[in-house]
């Protein structure tokens, strides 16, 4: 899945003005937008997990509690969406808090989403 996470990271990136993450079951697999050392192969946050469990996409509006998604990382989740492959739970695409954007929009959701939808197709192939 990481080549096909890191190009859509930076699609997806370049198209919802923020900071893209895209993870595995358990780990950071991509990212764009913020230095990858940072991130790389960071776990993925409990509050996500809880989230993921869900199979539900989410969207922050400043009015919900707010999702840190990377262990030991201090930016917020705007727009989540789950990798889903064969019926399971492969990961997610995740956009972060900039200094600009401190809530999701529906375009970024959109974006996650369909992100998302490519790479669970990308695993089944």
């Amino acid at each position: 899945m990481q080549d096909s996470a890191e190009s859509a990271a930076d699609v997806i990136h370049k198209l919802g003005s923020a900071p893209v993450v895209i993870f595995d079951r358990d780990h950071v697999v991509a990212t764009a937008g913020v230095q990858k050392k940072e991130y790389a192969e960071r776990r993925i946050s409990q509050g996500l997990e809880e989230l993921l469990e869900t199979r539900k996409s989410w969207v922050y509006d400043t009015e919900g509690k707010a999702i840190l998604p990377v262990e030991g990382v201090g930016r917020n989740a705007l727009a989540v969406s789950p990798i889903i492959a064969s019926g399971d739970l492969a990961g997610a695409v995740c956009f972060l808090n900039s200094e600009s954007q401190t809530k999701g929009s529906e375009l970024q959701l959109t974006l996650a989403q369909t992100a998302a939808m490519f790479l669970g197709k990308q695993l089944e192939a």
